[in-house]
């Protein structure tokens, strides 16, 4: 079961429902070890002091912040949390919004929004009721000391929220000169045509990280003491003839489906877990 990273009271004109987060989805990927080269022991990364000239303990750190070069007003954890704000308790619902105009650069982060003890019936009623009418709730909240403007929106899974990056947070786009370019009708036709060709049901799992499965394959490779074949990388070659490129990419999209490619190694499921001794110590036989 995941772990609660919030719990409170999510507010709705004079009704309070007792709510909790958890983390809806999280980064997945392989982590690499830092390692000294010539014994292959872990690295460690100490508090060093430049002034004392020593390794300090965790216990010696404090937080400060620079108000000037070099110079410093410090705080505790105490201080900071006696002006943490009343949506560190309590996620009042400021309005209600149509999702589709919220733009999808301002989402952050995503977590299951439950109810907690007492709070069903008032959660489902407030669920049902944003179904209906289509909208999604515009709330503040305060977590890991940073208030959150956040969005709430029902979903099969029941509620879910969503941080959001605050509007001064969004960076400005480069400047574009596409507005610029002359487009004709055949080519429009023919893009709008690819992309009806290439359009299906959104299906996330059919997706995967091909990079994330080259690192595990590598690892295979590695205990196996098998030499990898480099992955070989899509020649680019400038589109000269737009007309034509659409052509061939809708006649592509037509034709029969190839056959996947070789892998270039056997894939990591294949190898058992083998243990690499560390450098100047036996193996146990």
């Amino acid at each position: 079961m995941a772990s609660t990273v919030w719990k409170g009271h999510l507010t709705f004109g004079l009704i309070s429902i007792p709510v909790r987060l958890t983390t809806a989805a999280r980064s997945e990927r392989i982590s690499f070890n830092q390692l000294h080269k010539e014994c292959h022991t872990r690295v460690k990364q100490p508090l060093f002091c430049p002034t004392h000239n020593r390794i300090i303990e965790r216990s010696e750190v404090v937080k400060g912040y620079e108000y000037e070069k070099d110079q410093y007003v410090l705080f505790t954890e105490e201080e900071l949390d006696k002006i943490e704000p009343p949506s560190a308790k309590v996620a009042e619902i400021l309005e209600f919004v149509k999702l589709g105009e919220v733009d999808p650069i301002y989402f952050d982060a995503s977590y299951f929004l439950s109810p907690d003890e007492g709070g069903a019936k008032a959660y489902q009623l407030l669920m049902s009721a944003m179904q209906e009418s289509g909208y999604a709730a515009i709330a503040k909240l305060t977590m890991h000391q940073r208030e959150h403007i956040v969005v709430v929106r029902p979903s099969n899974k029941g509620m879910m929220l969503h941080t959001m990056f605050y509007s001064n947070e969004i960076r400005a786009a480069e400047s574009s000169s596409a507005d610029k370019v002359e487009i004709k009708d055949q080519e429009k036709k023919l893009a709008q045509q690819l992309i009806e060709n290439l359009a299906v049901p959104f299906a996330p799992q059919k997706y995967h990280d091909t990079y994330q499965d080259n690192v595990r394959a590598l690892i295979a490779a590695k205990l196996k003491g098998q030499e990898v074949t480099e992955v070989a990388q899509p020649h680019m070659a400038p589109v000269i003839d737009l007309m034509e490129a659409l052509k061939k990419s809708l006649a592509e999209r037509q034709a029969p489906a190839k056959k996947p490619p070789v892998r270039a190694v056997e894939p990591a499921a294949a190898a058992g877990p083998v243990a690499v001794p560390k450098k100047g110590k036996k193996a146990a036989g």
